[in-house]
């Protein structure tokens, strides 16, 4: 198997490592933090993709750099939902969530104040990967919990079968590696 894949994204190329998840399966490793030209590009070509939206919301951690890419092209707003009850956080609201690249099960928490603001908002839901939807059904329970309207879902790239999925918009596929 090969060390690399070469991914081409939003003019883009980039080699991203081989990783195996167990002995049968393995991913390409995609990490957006610290490539501000990756990320600035792919939130540009993103942007002309989702729908119109109020909020944009994304999940702790490595769809932080997108969505607050995304919202600083578009001089709006955007919430992340956190992995920890951070004492700061009032009332949060939270869901749990298991996804491919977690070992065991998270939570997602919102403080009642930014979950107060998405109730009646239209929110989009922004990731770098989408795989298998799991972090983004959670997102979901968690912005419909506050009464957010969710009207996209959107990540730089669709691994594996989320690239079938009707219901999410993304710039590129992104396949699994098998052994």
């Amino acid at each position: 198997m090969d060390k690399f894949y070469t991914l081409k994204v939003a003019g883009l190329e980039r080699q991203l490592p081989i990783c195996p998840i167990n002995e049968k399966l393995y991913i390409a490793g995609f990490v957006m933090f610290s490539d501000v030209e990756l990320t600035i590009a792919t939130a540009k070509e993103l942007i002309k993709k989702v729908p119109e939206h109020d909020v944009i919301v994304t999940a702790e951690s490595k769809g932080i750099p997108l969505a607050y890419e995304m919202a600083r092209q578009l001089n709006e707003k955007y919430i992340v939902a956190r992995k920890m009850n951070k004492l700061y956080m009032q009332d949060p609201i939270h869901i749990d969530v298991k996804s491919i690249t977690t070992e065991k099960v998270q939570t997602l928490y919102l403080d009642s104040t930014e979950a107060e603001y998405l109730s009646g908002k239209r929110v989009l839901i922004i990731d770098d990967v989408i795989s298998t939807g799991e972090s983004l059904h959670a997102l979901e329970s968690l912005v419909n919990s506050a009464g957010g309207n969710i009207v996209g879902k959107a990540a730089v790239l669709a691994e594996g079968d989320a690239a079938d999925r009707k219901d999410i918009i993304f710039l590129e596929k992104l396949p699994l590696f098998f052994a």
